[in-house]
């Protein structure tokens, strides 16, 4: 069988997990032959767990340059995303970048550019959610057309609880400088790219950010935000990480059904006529549109971060279909930094958003920005996570 050679940047909670589960078997095209990580102990680990079966390099350009590797996965701090992804294009490697795409969209536009002149490389965006059955199934009955357009949609997702411990494992965790945001830019990069992946994105947001609130740290770790689209439509995203049982319920109000998707479920709620024609013909002033809940096949299917990296290994050497385009990671970025530019300015933000004035309001907060001292960096098993 053909495998590709793969290298890993960064040997944290993400690029241990990726090295285990190609290590395991689960990703049959491909093998590990190489890891770059700055950090010594991190280096050593992979020399323990894998022995000589696994080159370490003790800087990415070492490991991009070794001839060794023809694809690599990008698992470092947000920061560096873009520049290590643009330096595997430029050196012919097949690259897939761990979420999100980068800090600030401007960066990420020169990024996606840079892919324009390569089109022999296989670009991946690690969107590991777009595997779960349920979002693949609300994807394909809204974009069907089956159910009209959207009227409405809600996200409630404060299932992303962390302890002060979390933010403490890593100097440059939940800082202006070494993360370039909070919840918004590290746990919900996922939730973000399914919202426009399955809705489309908005024309305008509205967003209240409260920085430290529940957490000793100087980013947002809780989000309300008020979305309007073209077509009339409207929608909030609630998150935070300081919820000690949060909840995570996606609804998408449709004009002839509603979506929920709740506890790794998908309800499906069917209107017998549309909101519209029915509002135009019932006589009762407490009136309510038929409606019959139904029964929704789905394949089952959710293979996560494993799914992903094996759909990007069959598109180097088939030519298949990824799970999501490098490309497609500035969408969901693009809501993140609309949300931090409405609540640095205080006012909605209307779409396309004003790069320069991000990236400008952004280094206002990285120049003051304090990195923890004392601190010891602390690797995690992020089995079942997102």
């Amino acid at each position: 069988m053909e495998k590709i050679k793969l290298g890993i940047i960064g040997i944290g909670n993400m690029g241990t997990q990726h090295a285990a589960n190609v290590m395991k078997g689960a990703c049959p095209e491909i093998e590990l032959v190489a890891i770059a990580d700055i950090n010594p102990a991190r280096r050593d680990y992979v020399k323990e767990a894998y022995g000589d079966a696994v080159r370490c390099f003790e800087t990415a350009e070492e490991m991009l340059d070794s001839g060794l590797i023809n694809a690599c996965i990008v698992a470092v701090p947000h920061y560096f995303h873009t520049r290590l992804a643009i330096a595997c294009m430029q050196r012919g490697i097949h690259v897939m970048v761990e979420k999100p795409a980068g800090v600030y969209t401007k960066e990420v536009r020169l990024m996606n550019e840079e892919a324009k002149k390569h089109p022999e490389i296989v670009f991946g965006m690690m969107f590991n959610q777009r595997t779960n059955h349920i979002y693949r199934k609300m994807h394909e009955l809204v974009h069907s057309g089956e159910y009209g357009e959207i009227r409405r949609v809600n996200w409630l997702i404060t299932n992303w609880y962390r302890p002060q411990a979390y933010y403490d494992s890593g100097d440059w965790r939940a800082t202006w400088s070494g993360e370039g945001g909070g919840v918004l830019l590290n746990q919900c990069p996922h939730q973000l790219d399914l919202w426009q992946w399955i809705c489309g994105m908005p024309v305008k947001i509205e967003s209240h950010l409260h920085f430290g609130k529940w957490h000793d740290i100087e980013v947002e770790d809780d989000v309300s935000t008020y979305v309007e689209y073209a077509n009339g439509a409207t929608g909030v995203f609630i998150t935070t990480t300081g919820d000690a049982c949060g909840t995570n319920r996606f609804e998408i109000q449709l004009d002839r059904a509603k979506l929920v998707a709740e506890d790794n479920k998908l309800t499906v709620i069917e209107f017998e006529m549309s909101e519209q024609e029915f509002s135009a013909t019932n006589k009762s002033p407490f009136g309510a549109v038929p409606r019959h809940q139904v029964e929704v096949e789905t394949d089952g299917k959710n293979e996560q971060h494993v799914g992903v990296l094996n759909a990007w290994a069959a598109a180097i050497l088939r030519g298949e279909p990824l799970v999501a385009r490098g490309e497609e990671g500035i969408n969901g970025l693009t809501l993140s930094n609309a949300m931090h530019l409405s609540s640095f300015l205080g006012k909605p933000i209307v779409l396309p958003i004003d790069e320069e004035l991000y990236y400008e309001e952004l280094m206002k907060r990285v120049k003051t920005s304090r990195r923890k001292e004392n601190v010891t960096s602390v690797v995690s098993d992020t089995t079942g996570t997102y």
